[in-house]
């Protein structure tokens, strides 16, 4: 149904450093086993093959080109190390080049953009696969992105994007996406650098005094488990994927919801509420998964940069392209979330943990060595994750065809994660992937709750 019609190299355009090397934070190494970030963007644009194939696809390439020149990272490759004395490092120089892939799908495009149920696997046919790793003397070379473009006649354009999550986290992927976005819609550079003289993208690695300690644990723990190929299109997912709406009316019902319960309380955020909704419907949706008593789990991350912590003072600019985010962990037994008041406990809980560790300088970003004893605490325990954040929002990202229609994380296909971002309407919208039955009991009480 997809066919793919050419694979080209597009390399940083003329005026680029010749090389960029910087060794991975350990905000970067957390990521290094972990799958890769799959997004796919929807944009409804009719145009014909001959429009694509004689203007689109060469303006992306030379619009991407130019990217590259300012987001030099982006093409670099990640050198992991075969000893375990030396540290893995980004890497660039010059001739390396990002992976781009032009396709034609004659798949319903109508149909992917929905928001009822989909089967999962039809869409891995708009993500690109990550060229293979490659070795070179003590090193395993593995590239960092891969780009498909692909055209539905007559209809839309799908942009792919497969991201080694070391990389960097979403606010710096879609930051250099809009870059792309906005250089191809203006033909050249010159508005983007104007626009972003005083915020260009920062490389350089964040440090405070308890970095080389930090990189020091991350690597002694990533280092000890074995480097495999990231399996990016798990394939068959046995899922379906949808879109679940939460309107402003539903939002402010379920405000009020927690506000009545609970006066004490004096504002709750949209991100509270919603992922408490979500939370709780989920865990009755799928039942107990042991005894009603034990514990479920609810992780979210936290953009660190522009924010006073407790590890960088100053505070990691908001123009570093990287990773530097701070997690919440947020623990209920399964039997309060499926009370008949467990969204308000859900919500409550939430809340404190934004309150206590978020919003709270001198707990937010302490001791980041915890996410790794949390993540094998809780490696046995049932949770619930967020992927991105509807403050960055990738429909704004118009490379000349108005903003995108619709935004897949195909991430979600794996465990329990949900995605959030806004509508062109300002409603939120969450996406979910789950097993066919799972979903279909999902979306009852999601309907049936935001109606009591």
């Amino acid at each position: 149904m997809t066919t793919v019609i050419e694979t080209c190299r597009i390399p940083p355009s003329q005026g680029s450093a010749a090389e960029l090397f910087l060794p991975l934070s350990f905000f970067d190494m957390t990521w290094l086993h972990l799958n890769h970030t799959r997004r796919l963007i929807f944009y409804s644009h009719p145009c014909s093959q001959a429009e694509f194939f004689n203007t689109i696809v060469p303006n992306l390439k030379h619009s991407l080109s130019l990217t590259l020149k300012h987001y030099l990272l982006v093409a670099a490759n990640l050198l992991y190390p075969l000893d375990t004395v030396s540290k893995p490092v980004f890497r660039y120089i010059s001739g390396d080049s990002v992976s781009l892939m032009i396709a034609v799908s004659g798949l319903d495009f109508e149909e992917l953009v929905a928001d009822h149920a989909r089967e999962s696997d039809q869409f891995y046919d708009l993500l690109p696969r990550m060229p293979n790793m490659s070795e070179e003397e003590n090193y395993k070379i593995i590239p960092l992105i891969s780009l498909q473009v692909t055209l539905f006649p007559g209809r839309g354009i799908c942009l792919g994007l497969n991201n080694h999550h070391s990389l960097g986290d979403c606010r710096s992927i879609i930051g250099f996406i809009k870059a792309w976005a906005m250089i191809n819609k203006s033909g050249d550079d010159e508005v983007f650098v104007s626009r972003n003289e005083e915020s260009l993208p920062f490389f350089e690695r964040p440090i405070c005094k308890d970095s080389s300690r930090l990189d020091g644990i991350f690597w002694d723990v990533m280092k000890k488990i074995p480097l495999k190929p990231a399996a990016t299109h798990p394939l068959p997912t046995n899922r379906v994927r949808a879109s679940f709406i939460l309107r402003q009316s539903h939002i402010i019902k379920l405000k009020n919801r927690i506000l009545s319960a609970k006066p004490n309380i004096d504002r709750v955020s949209t991100f509270v509420v919603a992922t408490g909704y979500v939370w709780t419907t989920l865990a009755k949706s799928l039942g107990p998964a042991g005894e009603e008593d034990e514990h479920e789990v609810f992780f979210f991350l936290a953009d660190g940069t522009g924010r006073r912590n407790a590890l960088f003072d100053p505070p990691v600019p908001v123009n570093y392209f990287g990773n530097c985010l701070g997690v919440g962990v947020v623990r209920a037994e399964y039997r309060k979330l499926a009370a008949e008041d467990g969204f308000v406990a859900a919500a409550e809980a939430i809340l404190d943990e934004i309150k206590t560790k978020i919003y709270e300088e001198d707990e937010f970003l302490k001791s980041p060595e915890k996410m790794l004893t949390d993540t094998a605490k809780y490696k046995d325990t049932r949770a619930l994750t967020t992927t991105g954040s509807p403050k960055f929002d990738y429909t704004e990202a118009d490379f000349g065809w108005g903003e995108a229609e619709k935004v897949e994380f195909l991430s979600l296909d794996e465990g329990n994660s949900i995605f959030l971002s806004y509508s062109g309407d300002g409603d939120l919208v969450v996406g979910m992937s789950l097993t066919e039955e799972e979903m279909k009991t999902f979306a009852s009480m999601f309907a049936t709750g935001l109606d009591m």
